[in-house]
């Protein structure tokens, strides 16, 4: 058994729900991946992205393990009253090789 590092719960305070949106046959179809507390901040950075173009991202969500387990993570979030898309997704490991936290950026 590998080591877990334990996921800072108490900063865990914002209410969010994740939904993915896929095209399905008839149209968007949006599916909740995730509804609880998270760990969520509203700071704005500027990226670039693959075509070389401005990004502005406005905030963070980091939430406990892995919320979609091997599939990738895209549509929105909601966040005090707020919809925001999810530009990015990253899911830092444990030293054991399992999924820490998921980490979406957004936009």
């Amino acid at each position: 058994m590998g080591l877990k590092l334990p996921f800072p719960k108490f900063l865990a305070k914002t209410d969010i729900k994740v939904c993915s949106t896929t095209l399905g046959e008839d149209g968007e179809e949006t599916t909740q991946l995730y509804t609880g507390k998270c760990i969520y901040t509203d700071k704005t950075k500027q990226v670039m992205n693959a075509e070389r173009q401005l990004i502005t991202l406005t905030g963070k969500a980091v939430i406990e393990g892995d919320i979609n387990p091997g599939k990738l993570i895209q549509g929105f979030i909601e966040v005090n009253n707020i919809k925001k898309n999810i530009y990015g997704t990253e899911r830092p490991l444990n030293p054991d090789g399992t999924v820490f936290s998921t980490e979406l950026s957004l936009q």
